[in-house]
């Protein structure tokens, strides 16, 4: 098979970047990369919510996408069912009913091609930073979100790149939620698929999956390493590298001496 264009191994994500915006006049905020593609998140509640959107056992979860350009239209609504539902099983509302806890999540990116899932999985992340961040929602876990394509004469690939997206014949998103503790584990609570060609073989999704879940817990290790850095400007970063080792530095970028740098 050949190489990747940007020379990274199949199961390698881009650089992943982590920062808390401090946003104003909301609960909690965070933005979260994968190379070029990023969004940011905000959390605000619980809050109160409008009578006819009151449940009387449990808190109103409602979640708004704004595109980079433009206003938010179908493709946007369609994205924040995408996202509401990989967060929903992480979320524990019956603590909090008769109010509202809403999520709003911009795009800090426009993808050049009709394939957006490593957007999706970028607002998906932020938004579990956001809520971590705001500490006002009881969770489950925390979800973790990866896209995964298939190329042509290369295979299935973690965290398409605007350019390699333009050449996916096969692809989705995976969600999947990390929890520590007794009887806890990692699940798949959500996934998006879709061919070109409109089939698919099950080993294929069941593949690609599993590479899916290796990259999620890429991206679970860097939101641990960053939790330290909430309540500061500077942002996190875990290196992309097709070594078993992956670096992380905090607000230090690509050139940090070695005394500074966290290994995962």
């Amino acid at each position: 098979m050949n190489r990747r264009r940007d020379n990274r191994h199949n199961n390698i994500s881009r650089t992943i970047s982590i920062s808390y915006q401090g946003l104003a006049r909301v609960d909690g905020s965070a933005r979260f990369s994968f190379g070029e593609t990023s969004s940011v998140a905000s959390v605000s509640g619980p809050i109160e919510v409008r009578l006819a959107a009151e449940q009387a056992s449990q808190a109103t979860f409602e979640v708004i996408t704004r595109p980079l350009s433009n206003v938010a239209a179908t493709e946007s609504k369609a994205i924040s069912s995408a996202v509401r539902a990989a967060l929903i099983p992480s979320l524990i509302l019956n603590k909090h009913p008769r109010t509202l806890v809403q999520l709003v999540v911009q795009a800090l990116s426009s993808p050049r091609t009709r394939w957006k899932q490593p957007l999706i999985s970028c607002m998906i992340n932020s938004s579990s930073l956001a809520l971590l961040n705001a500490a006002s929602v009881p969770m489950r876990g925390v979800v973790c979100a990866v896209a995964v394509g298939h190329l042509p004469d290369v295979g299935f690939v973690v965290d398409p790149s605007e350019d390699e997206c333009a050449y996916i014949d096969a692809g989705g998103c995976f969600a999947f939620m990390f929890a520590e503790g007794v009887g806890s584990g990692i699940e798949n609570v959500w996934s998006s698929w879709r061919s070109q060609s409109g089939t698919f073989a099950e080993k294929d999704f069941t593949d690609a999956r599993a590479l899916a879940q290796a990259g999620a817990q890429r991206v679970y290790s860097a939101m641990k390493n960053s939790v330290s850095g909430m309540g500061t400007a500077e942002p996190f970063e875990l290196l992309s590298s097709n070594d078993t080792k992956f670096e992380g530095h905090r607000g230090l970028g690509i050139g940090a001496d070695d005394d500074n740098e966290m290994v995962i």
